[in-house]
């Protein structure tokens, strides 16, 4: 007979929540981006009746957004743990672990990226939409983070999120205390994969539903293993020419 904690209604259960997190958080997003008055694009198209200028706004907006875009990303992650279940002792606890420690690293992340956000409001860079008011601003952004991704460290932390199964054989850990504790270690390496394309919002603005979709892919694709090592330094040239071309164009 299966056991609950590897298979069957335990694991039925606890896919079926992670994926009723992720639609509730989108749609949480689509609802606020247009109590905010803007577009699928993020360009105003009416009354702003939710500015998000302070960090208290900010920073649940910020946590939602992070559920959206980052939860999908750990399919691959949970699918990992399942696969060592049965062979390392693992339990169903310890996969909500791994979720929940996961998340908190990235809402910690969107604790601090509110308070970018509420710096670089007060600086006049971005506006109250979270886009930026500084053609200057966008190109260097976009360089920046297309920089970042040759760097060693874009290298290793990618090496970590794009072979989790390595992570978790390295740092293996039993019950709810072991995987939350895994989920922060594979929490912090995923911000430094990732964080680029979080601050790359300011681009376009940070309601942009268009960016999180498109960000949210290919962060996915990202963590691929067939393709994933393939994709990433193309984009950062991708990034670095759409920053060449908005500085000349800010001449």
């Amino acid at each position: 007979m299966m056991s609950f904690s590897t298979n069957g209604l335990g694991r039925t259960i606890g896919w079926l929540t992670f994926f009723a997190m992720i639609i509730l958080a989108w749609l949480a997003m689509f609802m606020m981006a247009r109590m905010s008055g803007v577009d699928v694009i993020g360009r105003p198209v009416g009354d702003n009746m939710m500015p998000m200028e302070t960090f208290g706004a900010l920073f649940p907006m910020w946590a939602i957004m992070m559920a959206a875009m980052m939860l999908p990303t750990m399919i691959p992650t949970l699918r990992s743990y399942e696969d060592l279940m049965a062979s390392a002792n693992g339990t169903r606890a310890g996969w909500m672990g791994v979720l929940l420690g996961y998340f908190i690293i990235w809402a910690a992340f969107g604790a601090l990226i509110s308070f970018a956000q509420v710096l670089l409001l007060d600086w006049g860079l971005i506006d109250g939409l979270g886009i930026a008011a500084s053609g200057w601003f966008a190109a260097t952004l976009l360089i920046v983070v297309g920089l970042f991704q040759f760097s060693r460290t874009k290298e290793m932390c990618h090496g970590v999120c794009h072979s989790p199964a390595m992570y978790f054989v390295g740092h293996w850990k039993t019950g709810f205390s072991g995987g939350l504790r895994m989920g922060l270690g594979l929490g912090a390496f995923c911000v430094g994969c990732c964080w680029g394309f979080m601050a790359l919002g300011f681009v376009g603005g940070v309601m942009s539903l268009l960016w999180m979709g498109l960000a949210t892919l290919f962060m996915i694709l990202e963590k691929v293993p067939q393709i994933g090592h393939k994709v990433t330094k193309p984009m950062g040239v991708l990034l670095i020419a759409a920053g060449l071309s908005v500085a000349v164009a800010t001449l």
